[in-house]
């Protein structure tokens, strides 16, 4: 990870790992901000992104348990915006090629991204993100959104697919949000203090940075060359103190709108990869959890990007679950469940080898990034 950070591809890097819920291995490297050389600290505060989806699927879930939707409930019993939205024939060439719902949307395909959302900018060609952008309901033009006036937007939109037939990394999580509000009767953000954040000690994770925590926040950083992984060279993409995550957002997005400490989020971890429980606190049961670890996607369907090699790898609820090794990993690496945050921010959870991997960097974007793949092989090699 060093080496990184001395070719100036990583501002800073975080490297830990667990053997069950013990740390194992832990380090630092890199620097707060490239311009004073401030070294990063054990405490600094990161822009989670999308790792915010297994906090929010968590939630989601700590509510079926309690009984206020089954996997197979059809989404517009919570959101009923959501009854008969329009679907986009295959390879419709314009929002007006449409086919009818076939089948409801289901609580199960909005955890499992199989619902047939999109995200509005991951294929900014597309019919489907082309609509998305033209709406407002793209991630990148979310101002003065609320999670309910984003999803009534979203409602008015087609589906890019039909519900269960396909998988499309989408704006879901942030649905599933709405979610957690409606069936809780509380703010999201509020759901989340009182029954995750306060309970685990989580005091540094939250929607924004205030003002006395600043100083603690690390600067995010972007290539000078986004088509070049490897090359060298960053520049300053959002500043810790005048940038977007200085004020309390109006948008409390469950897709990827935390911010957090390591510290913090292996407190969350413990609890995920310890039956549901860490501290006294039991977020879920074990067959809960087991449950968001099972594929739930139909067979045939797996997890794709347009800009990124992710083979052998479906989807359970909240987690991309890997059904191979990956290059130069041993068998204990199938079975892995993961996600990571656009900014590279990565979490790797393998039952098999007992391990659980933290990489946390600040590189806009850094997931699945060359870095990340190092550190896991590392991992796998030396303890997997």
């Amino acid at each position: 990870m060093q080496w990184y950070v001395d070719q100036d591809i990583l501002s800073c890097c975080v490297a830990l790992v667990m053997r069950g819920t013990d740390v194992v291995d832990y380090a630092t490297f890199g620097y707060m901000d490239l311009e004073s050389r401030r070294p990063l600290t054990e405490d600094a505060i990161f822009r989670m992104y999308s790792n915010t989806k297994i906090v929010t699927s968590v939630a989601a879930m700590m509510l079926h348990e309690q009984g206020a939707f089954e996997l197979d409930t059809p989404l517009s019993e919570l959101l009923p915006a959501f009854a008969e939205p329009a679907v986009l024939r295959p390879n419709a060439s314009s929002t007006a090629d449409l086919e009818p719902l076939a089948a409801p949307i289901t609580m199960r395909q909005v955890l499992s991204h199989s619902a047939g959302f999109s995200y509005g900018f991951i294929e900014p060609d597309s019919v489907i993100d082309q609509a998305y952008m033209a709406a407002g309901v793209s991630a990148m033009a979310n101002q003065g959104l609320t999670l309910e006036t984003l999803c009534d937007r979203l409602a008015e939109l087609p589906l890019a697919y039909q519900p269960g037939t396909s998988w499309r990394y989408s704006l879901a999580t942030d649905v599933l949000a709405r979610v957690v509000e409606v069936a809780s009767g509380q703010r999201f953000d509020a759901f989340l203090r009182e029954r995750i954040f306060d309970p685990l000690g989580m005091s540094d994770t939250d929607f924004h940075v205030p003002p006395e925590k600043q100083d603690r926040f690390t600067t995010m950083y972007a290539p000078v060359d986004l088509l070049t992984p490897m090359k060298g060279g960053l520049v300053k993409a959002d500043d810790p103190h005048t940038g977007s995550y200085c004020r309390p957002p109006t948008l409390l997005s469950g897709g990827g709108g935390l911010v957090s400490t390591v510290a913090d989020y292996v407190t969350f971890l413990r609890a995920i990869v310890n039956g549901g429980e860490w501290g006294g606190v039991r977020l879920l049961k074990p067959a809960t959890l087991s449950q968001m670890r099972t594929n739930q996607l139909p067979a045939g369907v797996t997890v794709a990007f347009p800009m990124w090699e992710m083979s052998d790898t479906v989807f359970g609820l909240g987690f991309a679950l890997k059904q191979k090794p990956g290059p130069d990993e041993p068998e204990t690496a199938t079975d892995e469940y993961h996600w990571g945050g656009m900014a590279g921010t990565h979490t790797w959870m393998a039952p098999r080898a007992d391990l659980t991997g933290v990489c946390m960097t600040q590189r806009m974007p850094g997931f699945w990034h060359p870095f990340s793949h190092d550190f896991k092989r590392m991992v796998y090699a030396a303890l997997g």
